[in-house]
């Protein structure tokens, strides 16, 4: 489980093909202190095992499921992808709950600055609009937004300035993928 909050923005430093997945190995900074070799991290909202530590940078695997489901499989070296720690019991919970487990990706409308502002709009398949609730929970890459409205197909999101530059949004432009985790709880009550 984890929160939506993003510890760190990392970078890709290494993609090795393996079999019909790959390894991917990331860079980091400030997430090494308690991270262990079996733990489940968040790459861009999706939950990987770290599989091997080597100073500041760590590998995961990445399934063909899981390369056809997220953005993952359009990842290159050298991009930046948001990293969560998995949620300890008794960690303040300061976004909301998310399991790592994305549903879709999609694809980013538009993205742009408002004022002290960013507006970013996504679309949302037909199938997960149902659970989409006006000032709910989202996961874009693993961060936890609000829903500030939400119109056909398309979620419009409003991000703060440090949320936009502390993530990978600031890396990110109209017509890149992201991925998506609907609310757990929504999917629940519906």
């Amino acid at each position: 489980m984890f929160t939506g909050i993003i510890e760190e923005v990392g970078k890709v430093k290494e993609k090795k093909y393996k079999n019909r997945g790959y390894e991917l190995v990331i860079e980091g900074r400030n997430i090494f202190d308690d991270l262990k070799v079996g733990d489940s991290i968040s790459v861009n909202g999706v939950c990987l095992t770290v599989e091997k530590i080597n100073k500041n940078l760590f590998y995961v695997s990445i399934s063909s499921q899981t390369k056809k489901q997220t953005n993952l499989e359009e990842i290159k070296i050298g991009e930046y992808v948001n990293l969560e720690r998995a949620l300890r019991v008794g960690d303040r919970i300061g976004g909301h709950l998310l399991t790592g487990h994305i549903d879709f990706k999609t694809k980013i409308r538009s993205l742009k600055k408002e004022g002290n502002f960013y507006l970013m709009k996504i679309k949302i398949l037909d199938e997960y609009k149902k659970y989409i609730v006006k000032r709910g929970s989202i996961g874009v890459d693993g961060i936890s937004l609000t829903i500030a409205d939400f119109t056909g197909n398309e979620v419009i999101i409003y991000l703060i300035p440090f949320t936009f530059e502390n993530t990978n949004l600031k890396f990110r432009k109209t017509g890149d993928y992201v991925n998506i985790e609907i609310d757990m709880f929504a999917k629940f009550l519906k």
